[in-house]
Order: C-alpha cells, then structure tokens, then sequence
C-alpha cells in the first residue's frame, strides 16, 4: 500500500551504515516509524528530508512492523532552531510528546499543523517559550481527548473569582470559595493566567497563538499546562528537564 503523505520527523536514529529509522509526525497517518534506506548517503534525495525536525513531503510504502519511505522531498527544515540551543530542546520537547500522544493510523493534521506553527514562532522568537511551550502542551493534550475543565468552577458554577485553583490530577476548576486543600496537586491562577489556558483549549486553530499575558501569569500558565502534562503522561519527560538545564 502506497501512502502520500507530509510529515514532520520527530526522532531518527542511524540503522547500519546508510540507513535511517524515524518517526514521523504525519498529516494522515498519525506517528509512525519508517526506514529511509540510504538516507545517510549524501547522494541520496532522501538524505536532507529525512533528518530531525525536518518537514517533508513523502511516499510510504507499509512494511512489516513499519513504513518504508520511498522518497521524500523537503519542504521546510528549521534551519533557524540551531541557532538557539534552549529552542531548539524545546522543539524536542514538542515532538516528543507528539510522540506520547499521537497514535498511528489516524488523521493527525491539527497534531502536525499545531507543530509546526509552535517550531515557525521558535524560529522567528515572537512569542515567549513559557506561552509556546503552554499552548503545544494544552492544545495537544486537548486534541488526545484529554481536555481540562475549565470552564467554571466544578462546585458552584462561578465562572471566575479572585483566584480559581486547577486541581492537576482532575482537570478540573475551583473558585476560590470552594477550594478545598485536601492534599492533590493544584495550581493557584489569577484570571489572566485562566483566561489564557481557556483560550488555548478552547479557541479556534486560527487564533490560539494570538493573544499575549504579563511574565506573572506566564509563570502560571506555564507552570498549571506543565503540571497537567506530567500528570497525563504519567512522567516526566526527559527532553523538558533537558530544556530546563539549559535556561
């Protein structure tokens, strides 16, 4: 079975002398691992679209196990992240929970498409990581069916207070009134902080990048979206405390 397809390669290890094993974040057949034979000859076509973090359009052919990537042609390579080391990890970061989340055999393009509008705005260094890093988490963890409520508050309804707690391993929203401390993990949020995680999770695709919050609530949102993340996957990845050594 032939398959056209763009995708992103979000991990790639050497096979032999000349080949190369990758994972591919794709637009219609969600993460998959595919051989690029010879991808390690200089000569060879699929050698420059075949590397890390590079975007490429693709033909597949399914193997046993895994793809087999018949040619590929590049369409965009992030040239720029090797300029900036703290991006260039967290456009690690970015694929490898592409990687957790994303399954095979599905139409994955919000997955690839949220990717790769994070990976343009490391490049160009328009937005804060803190809000980049916040937006790929939330927006991702969303699209896997892990949506946080937050919306109003779980117990009463209110929309907002002075301060609403986001219990980390509930997902779910407390005003300030009815908080109750009772051991879980929480992350206290002022209402810039909230408002910006609803927009993230729950704006169009057009607009989720278009909005701007003060470094305190940054610090927030960053630290609430990371929370959730961790929680989700059950641990911690090791290219976000990679990320974090280097800042």
């Amino acid at each position: 079975m032939q398959v056209q397809t763009q995708g992103l390669i979000i991990k790639e290890q050497t096979v032999g002398e000349s080949d190369r094993l990758v994972t591919v974040l794709t637009k219609d057949e969600g993460v998959v691992r595919a051989f690029a034979r010879r991808a390690k000859n200089l000569k060879d076509s699929k050698n420059a679209a075949t590397g890390l973090l590079c975007y490429s359009r693709l033909k597949l052919s399914k193997g046993k196990g895994a793809y087999n990537i018949n040619e590929a042609f590049p369409l965009e390579v992030f040239f720029d992240l090797r300029k900036d080391v703290t991006a260039l990890a967290l456009a690690q970061y970015f694929c490898q929970l592409a990687a957790e989340l994303v399954p095979e055999g599905v139409e994955s393009g919000e997955y690839l498409r949220l990717v790769l509008n994070a990976l343009h705005f490391l490049c160009r260094g328009t937005r804060p990581q803190p809000v980049l890093k916040a937006i790929v988490e939330l927006r991702m963890l969303s699209e896997a069916g892990y949506m946080p409520s937050l919306a109003y508050c779980a117990q009463c309804g209110a929309y907002e207070s002075e301060r609403m707690y986001f219990k980390i391993n509930r997902g779910t929203l407390y005003c300030k009134e009815c908080y109750l401390d009772n051991g879980d993990p929480c992350a206290s949020l002022s209402p810039a902080a909230l408002t910006a995680m609803r927009h993230i999770v729950l704006a169009d695709f057009e607009r989720i990048f278009s909005f701007s919050v003060s470094p305190g609530a940054q610090q927030e949102l960053s630290a609430a979206a990371e929370a959730y993340t961790v929680h989700i996957l059950q641990k911690r990845p090791k290219t976000l405390d990679f990320y974090y050594s280097l800042l």
